[in-house]
């Protein structure tokens, strides 16, 4: 039977005759196959985090009118770049003749099997690919935990006045939860926290809407443009909630119908529209109503003291605290492949057990050490889910078409602005960030 993850052949477009009736989707032998729908709420849940809760931030840091408008093209790149990676990874599985590939496979086969000069760097590649995998997921994580860490604390402070503890250590009190929950290794036993999670988000939307809406100030403190030095500290932070790339080749992969994925309407196209609505509605109306005090979650800004703006950071905090484990899931699955082979049969429960805590770990220890969900986001956004989301899979898809294309075709142009975006977002989006942190702690 083929190699689920990955192919050795390598193949000379000029010399070998690509079998181009081979589908890799008539191969695939699952243990465990995710439904259409679980496969939507799955995507639906990676890209609406904690990340949609920090909408109004972002606007706060960019402008009413160009937030709109930049929703949409980030909406777009990010939807794009997913669907040229997807596109390239099926191209390749017929290629190679190889069921399904992961993300990083993907990404090494196109250099091996591309032009003559790329394929030694194919598993450089694949190292660098590792790198912003291990990026998204270490950093996207910690993110995660501090947000909600500091739900927890905005609760417990009204609960237990006279007990007042730190974000850092509710990120401690979180460790064990974590761990246990992250030991889950199927996305089939995953869907029925995806869901539950996913009404959790509905209805903390649905109360954080009921304040939102509820006497916004005329006039309000918001602008129709803020300051062009604050836009980086926009893209990063809008990248970082969108782009939920690093669990779309898992998915995808482990579809039962996976020709549903892609297309009109398509599961990718369905959740992204959906996704980039929400994200609009409430970065415009939670900047409208709190302004400049608009926080790195906008159900922080929510009361204390009301039972129903509790519930509604309970529920966030569930909903972020189960993404966390589906978020862990692809690097996870990637890194375990790598290390499986030289690790003996009788220790791979255990190695996974100890991988999966470390990773944990060092999530939270990340958490611990940068407490502020707001500077974090735009600083994970701008290096690591740029770098994943946009920049990969753009190389990935120009080296793969390379020798079907002219220099002046479409595809290069295309390809070449969305790299300038991705290099904008990069540099401008670490230094705003850098900037910002060393102002806080400096003055601490």
């Amino acid at each position: 039977m083929p190699s689920k993850t990955q192919s050795t052949i390598t193949l000379d477009r000029k010399d070998a005759v690509v079998e181009n009736d081979y589908n890799p989707f008539e191969h695939r032998t699952l243990e465990h196959k995710t439904s259409t729908i679980g496969a939507f709420f799955h995507l639906l849940k990676s890209s609406l985090g904690s990340g949609i809760l920090a909408m109004p931030m972002a606007f706060k840091n960019i402008g009413l009118i160009p937030g709109s408008i930049g929703t949409v093209v980030v909406a777009v790149i990010a939807t794009h770049c997913v669907h040229i990676l997807v596109s390239t990874s099926r191209d390749v599985c017929k290629a190679t003749k190889t069921p399904s590939l992961s993300y990083t496979d993907t990404c090494e086969t196109v250099f091996k099997i591309g032009p003559r000069k790329l394929r030694p760097y194919s598993l450089h590649v694949r190292y660098f690919v590792d790198a912003a995998m291990a990026g998204v997921c270490l950093g996207g994580t910690s993110v995660y935990v501090i947000f909600i860490a500091s739900s927890l604390k905005d609760i417990f402070d009204h609960l237990t006045p006279q007990h007042i503890l730190s974000v850092e250590i509710y990120c401690c009190i979180l460790l064990l939860p974590l761990i246990i929950i992250t030991q889950i290794r199927y996305l089939k036993f995953l869907v029925p926290f995806s869901l539950f999670s996913n009404l959790c988000l509905i209805v903390t939307f649905g109360i954080t809407c009921y304040y939102t809406f509820h006497d916004i100030p005329t006039p309000s403190e918001a602008k129709l443009v803020v300051d062009i030095s604050r836009w980086p500290l926009f893209l990063s932070t809008a990248i970082f909630a969108m782009e939920g790339i690093n669990v779309v080749m898992p998915v995808e992969n482990e579809m039962a119908k996976p020709e549903k994925f892609l297309g009109c309407p398509g599961v990718l196209n369905f959740t992204m529209i959906f996704v980039a609505v929400l994200y609009g509605v409430v970065g415009i109306f939670g900047y409208l109503k709190y302004g400049n005090e608009v926080m790195g979650s906008v159900t922080i800004n929510l009361p204390q003291d009301e039972i129903l703006a509790l519930i509604a950071k309970f529920l966030v905090a569930i909903a972020v605290f189960f993404t966390y484990c589906l978020q862990m899931y692809a690097p996870m699955d990637i890194i375990w492949t790598r290390l499986k082979p030289h690790i003996g049969s009788g220790y791979h429960n255990s190695a996974q057990i100890l991988l999966r805590t470390l990773s944990v770990v060092l999530t939270v220890v990340l958490a611990i050490a940068i407490p502020d969900l707001g500077l974090l986001i735009g600083l994970v956004g701008a290096i690591f889910f740029s770098t994943l989301g946009i920049l990969i899979p753009v190389i990935v898809q120009t080296v793969h078409k390379w020798n079907k294309t002219s220099l002046s075709s479409y595809l290069l142009w295309k390809n070449g602005c969305l790299l300038i975006i991705y290099f904008i977002v990069l540099i401008s989006g670490c230094y705003s960030a850098v900037r910002d942190i060393l102002i806080k702690y400096s003055s601490m």
